[in-house]
């Protein structure tokens, strides 16, 4: 099986050629970024996909759904299916690797849930690439207590597993001997590796030793899900250092000062990888 880690480019401004270039010297085996993300953004999707061929990069699209990362509550289910529906088509010429999803809302009732996901399966069955959805607070699979019934109800569902925000909305680590844990692993397919903690999505360096505990958590999470996509098969399995701005990144209160890099953090968090899961994984 092959792993690719790939280069998120949430909290960068650049353009597409910028964002190929860093990617490259960065070391990663591809990008990950919004379909409204001004590298991709009204750029031709043809010579996005010849950037991405030349420079030998995958891509990963991430759509989202309700207005924002946190969903508007005035959006109803029938509006979000058509936002999921027209950014599936949107996202159709470009061709890439994966779509991962952030969709639904984790105000609606289970009735308003299955009419919804009902349906968003249907549109991700059809789309021309393959179609994850992530476990992200706010939305329908913001809370690691209800994955059973959506894996029970949806065979077909794939996910992407963001266990950090987990951690946050049910203020506890999350850890492989978790029902939850080992009931999703089946399911997942790609893997946003940041570290978050019981009281945040984000810790502020995942190698400061004051975080170790948080760090060591989700390495086992991940490597259950790398040992189980070996297991089942898979041609390759997709992670993507995701370390964020936006109120993830602690900052120095008066300066509101970032505690760390970005970039470095998630390059640091991709050499780490490669190194304890990917070259310690058993040969084939």
């Amino acid at each position: 099986m092959q792993t690719l880690i790939l280069h998120s480019l949430w909290g960068f401004q650049g353009g597409l050629q910028e964002a190929i270039r860093q990617s490259r010297h960065s070391g990663f085996e591809g990008v990950e970024a919004n379909l409204d993300h001004p590298a991709l953004a009204g750029a031709d999707p043809g010579t996005v996909m010849a950037e991405f061929t030349a420079a030998e990069l995958s891509l990963i699209v991430e759509l989202v759904t309700g207005n924002g990362y946190v969903p508007d509550l005035a959006i109803t289910a029938a509006e979000h299916l058509d936002q999921l529906a027209g950014q599936l088509e949107r996202t159709r010429r470009l061709e890439p690797l994966l779509i991962t999803v952030i969709t639904g809302s984790d105000s609606w009732s289970w009735a308003e849930q299955q009419w919804f996901w009902d349906r968003a399966l249907e549109l991700a069955a059809a789309a021309q690439a393959p179609v994850t959805f992530e476990t992200h607070r706010s939305r329908s699979l913001a809370t690691p207590w209800r994955i059973q019934d959506w894996i029970s109800r949806y065979p077909d569902l794939r996910l992407t597993a963001d266990l950090s925000h987990w951690c946050v909305a049910c203020e506890r680590l999350m850890t492989p001997d978790l029902a939850p844990i080992q009931a999703m692993a089946e399911r997942v397919d790609h893997i946003h590796a940041r570290v978050g903690h019981a009281q945040g999505p984000q810790v502020g360096h995942p190698f400061a030793p004051e975080h170790a505990e948080p760090l060591a958590a989700h390495r086992a999470c991940w490597q259950l899900f790398l040992d189980r996509a070996r297991e089942r098969g898979m041609e390759h399995i997709t992670l993507t250092p995701e370390f964020g701005p936006d109120g993830y990144l602690p900052t120095l209160p008066f300066t509101n000062q970032p505690v760390a890099d970005l970039l470095q953090i998630n390059t640091a968090m991709a050499a780490w990888l490669r190194q304890e899961l990917v070259a310690a994984a058993p040969a084939p």
